[in-house]
Parts: structure tokens; C-alpha cells; sequence
């Protein structure tokens, strides 16, 4: 029979040098593997975490586990895999008509400027013209050199996407297919990582909490609160004949990820450009809307969705939101909040620690 005593020598041989270096190697081999598929495996965890109360739910009516995971990855295949995709085709078609007018001519942006620039008072036409803001032919240039590169862009994603079609299709069953046995057996492998972690009980449980909590807390109050002002923005384009509704409604929703400001950077200005052309009526739809309905959206929905603070100032939110997405793209957008607040939460413990504070 295997003594205390001889145990504790066992886990002193585990911990050393040469069994840690060993254990850090084949993770980074192991890490290495699988970087192909770690945007797959990271939008199959996540859905898996936001979606376990619609597990238990059919759990609960449909009995077993594995019915259970079937029917909530059908729900959100029907509901968010297969709109995402046809809400993407149609942003690609208009920002490519877009692209294709600036290039084309079809879009004076020089005759807009103008009509806009004469309705300003007389100071701030002087001011703007003073500053060198004042002129057409150098918007319509800046215009231009945008739609170039824009167009680049779109031309290189394509061939990117269409370059690479079966390693598209395979990383996405590859998500669907870790999405399946997350959802199924979520709840076994998150209370085995956090068995596994090499820290103390209350630290590593405190850290999981965190974790949860931002996850939840990000996509709830900002993927999900930015997608309602998007559709709340494209509706009211929509309504005031504002062309590629699609496309400005996707902006308004990613602008809205940003504190203070938000979607005005895109209603904002549509409303001034509706009000200078004599679009009266339709100027100020847009502008009501835009302060009454989709700005409040946020101040309504983001208690009621996230029903607590992430403990992250707005500052933090916004540098680490942006920061994740020039890094991973869209998944920066939970990526860069969650390490943030990880990051937060551990100096938090280590600062509780030094002053003698329990954890937690």
C-alpha cells in the first residue's frame, strides 16, 4: 500500500525540471497541431458556454445528453450559422457595388461634399476652408485612393476564401463537430481544466467564475446588443430609402462596440447628409431614431441581457476590443475583453494575496 510519505516524493519527482520541460514541450507540439483549427475550437467553446442553459432546457424535455446537444446545435445552426452566412453574402454584394460605383464614377462624393458644404454656417466654411477641409476635389481624391484599396481587399479575401474552399468546409465541421461534445460534455471537461490547473482551488475556481462571466458578459452585451442596433439602424435606413442597408446596418452594429460614441459615427452622419440635401423628413427619422431608438437600445437591452458589471472600465474594453481584432479578427471582439479581464482578476488575487486576503 502506497504511503503519504511515499506519494509526496512521487510528486516531487513529477515536478521537476526535466518532467516540466518534458510536459511543456509536447503542449506547445500539441498546441502546434491544432493552430489550424484554434478559431473553430474557440467559436465551439464559446457557443457551447452560451448556449448550456438551452442544453439543460432540452435535457430536461428530450432525456439524455446526447439528444439534448443534437437539438441545440440544430437550433443554432437554423438560427445563427445559416443567417450569418446569408446576411454575409449580401454585405459582400453591396460593399462590392459600393466599390465598383466609387471606381466607376457613379458616386460623386465631390458634389455631395458641395451641397453639404453650402449649408454650413459661413464661420465653419471658413474655418474648414482655412484648415484645407474645404475641397471637393480632395475628398473625391481621398474617396478614390479609399475604394482602390477597398477594392484590393475585397479582391485578395475572395481569392483567399475561394482559394481555400476545402479547408473552409473542414474547419467548419471541425467546429461543429467540438461544438457537439462541448455542449454535450461541457460542463465535465470545464470542472476537469479546472482540476488540472496548476493553482490552488479557490484561485483557479475564482478565475474559471471570471472567465465565464466575461465570456457571457461580452457576447451578451456586445455582440448581441450591436447586433439588435444594427438591425434597429438598418430598419431605419431602410425606411428613409437609404441604399445598402445591409451593409450600413453591419457598421452600425460593429461601431456600436465602442464606448460613448458608438453607432453615431454612422447615423450621424447619413442624418446630415439627409437634412443638407433636403431629405428633411427622412433627416430627421434618422437622426430621432439614432438618439431615441438605437442608442437607447444599449441603456435597455445591456441590463437586462448582462445583469451585472464586468468589473472593466470602458477604456480597457475598448483598447483590448480593438487590439483583438487586428490580432484574430472577429474573435478578438471576445478574445481581447476576455484577456483583459483575466488579466485584471490575477493581479487582483495576487494583490489580495500580499495583503493577507482570502480569495474568494
Amino acid at each position: 500500500m502506497t504511503t503519504q510519505h511515499e506519494l509526496e516524493r512521487e510528486n516531487r519527482r513529477l515536478e521537476g525540471g526535466g518532467y516540466l520541460l518534458f510536459l511543456a514541450l509536447v503542449t506547445l507540439g500539441f498546441a502546434f497541431i491544432i493552430w489550424p483549427f484554434l478559431l473553430p475550437i474557440l467559436w465551439a467553446a464559446l457557443a457551447a458556454i452560451m448556449f448550456q442553459p438551452m442544453v439543460r432546457w432540452f435535457r430536461a424535455r428530450l432525456g439524455g445528453d446526447n439528444r439534448a446537444a443534437i437539438a441545440t446545435l440544430l437550433v443554432i445552426t437554423v438560427a445563427i450559422i445559416i443567417p450569418a452566412f446569408l446576411i454575409g453574402g449580401v454585405v459582400v454584394e453591396q460593399a462590392t457595388a459600393v466599390v465598383v460605383a466609387f471606381q466607376e464614377g457613379r458616386i460623386d462624393l465631390a458634389a455631395w461634399f458641395e451641397t453639404i458644404f453650402s449649408a454650413l454656417p459661413a464661420t465653419l466654411r471658413e474655418s474648414l476652408a482655412a484648415s484645407g477641409l474645404g475641397s471637393p476635389a480632395l475628398i473625391q481624391d481621398r474617396a478614390q485612393e479609399l475604394a482602390l484599396e477597398s477594392s484590393g481587399l475585397i479582391a485578395r479575401q475572395a481569392v483567399s476564401i475561394t482559394g481555400s474552399a476545402f479547408g473552409f468546409v473542414l474547419a467548419f465541421g471541425v467546429g461543429l463537430y467540438v461544438a457537439y461534445f462541448l455542449l454535450r460534455d461541457g460542463k465535465r471537461v470545464g470542472s476537469q481544466i479546472i482540476a488540472h490547473l496548476p493553482l490552488g482551488s479557490d484561485i483557479a475556481r475564482e478565475l474559471a467564475d471570471r472567465f465565464l462571466l466575461i465570456v457571457r458578459a461580452t457576447v451578451k452585451g456586445s455582440i448581441v446588443v450591436g447586433l439588435a442596433q444594427g438591425a434597429l439602424g438598418a430598419i431605419t435606413y431602410w425606411i428613409v430609402g437609404m441604399p445598402s442597408v445591409v451593409l450600413l446596418g453591419l457598421l452600425t452594429a460593429f461601431f456600436s462596440l465602442l464606448p460613448a460614441v458608438g453607432p453615431a459615427i454612422v447615423w450621424a452622419p447619413i442624418a446630415i447628409y439627409l437634412l443638407a440635401t433636403g431629405a428633411i423628413w427622412q433627416g430627421v427619422v434618422v437622426l430621432v431614431s439614432g438618439v431615441a431608438i438605437i442608442g437607447m437600445a444599449d441603456n435597455v437591452l445591456r441590463p437586462i441581457l448582462v445583469g451585472r458589471d464586468t468589473g472593466i472600465p470602458d477604456w480597457i474594453i475598448l483598447v483590448s476590443t480593438l487590439g483583438g481584432i487586428a490580432a484574430m479578427g472577429l474573435a478578438g471582439i471576445v478574445v481581447g475583453p476576455m484577456a483583459a479581464g483575466l488579466f485584471l482578476a490575477g493581479w487582483s488575487i495576487l494583490y489580495r494575496s500580499r495583503r493577507g486576503e482570502a480569495v474568494s
